[in-house]
């Protein structure tokens, strides 16, 4: 014997549906589908609470700020590996550093910054000098006043800065989008 209820349904379905109930019915059939896939049925529907618990362990979230701030930094490496394989361990730990600074730093570890606006001349000059635009009079004292001063500045910029550097000068990225990103640095620095 069929099911009273079902009858009911296909008759509806069948008979009497317009295209926006139809719509309606395909739409409530594919998310039970879909719940039937994922749970098993209305029946099987997992619960809130040990859920949030699976999740948890998972994610390594121990209900403290450092396994929140260990759960995030563990996010970022693996994105910054999924969307920049290219980089090695000691460039993606820079780039963490800079996104998740230690909110208690060693104060041993702490590197003397340059001020930002030191930092952002120092910039300008190498890109125009790289990039063959600067003037030669401005090149020549540079030189005399701080000798090999492009060989300085690369090394005096943080490692960010020269990531951005090298991917303007090699036409990685446009000179707004340098821009933009260097100001975020720049401001990251501070």
């Amino acid at each position: 014997m069929a099911d009273p209820e079902l009858v009911r349904v296909m008759d509806y379905i069948l008979n009497r549906c317009d295209e926006a109930a139809i719509e309606a019915v395909a739409a409530a059939v594919v998310r039970r589908r879909r719940e039937l896939t994922m749970f098993g049925g209305a029946r099987n529907l997992p619960d809130p609470k040990k859920l949030a618990k699976e999740m948890t362990s998972h994610l390594n979230i121990e209900g403290t700020i450092e396994g929140l701030k260990q759960s995030v930094l563990d996010y970022a490496v693996r994105i910054i590996k999924q969307e920049a394989p290219e980089l090695n361990d000691d460039q993606i730990k820079q780039l963490t550093d800079a996104w998740i600074p230690d909110p208690n730093p060693d104060p041993s570890d702490r590197e003397d910054k340059l001020p930002t606006d030191l930092l952002s001349a120092m910039v300008e000059q190498f890109v125009a000098y790289s990039s063959g635009t600067m003037d030669a009079a401005e090149e020549k004292g540079l030189r005399k006043e701080l000798g090999a001063w492009p060989e300085r500045y690369w090394k005096a910029f943080p490692e960010l800065i020269r990531l951005l550097i090298t991917d303007y000068l090699k036409n990685g990225i446009s000179e707004g989008e340098f821009r933009s990103r260097l100001d975020t640095a720049l401001t990251m620095q501070a």
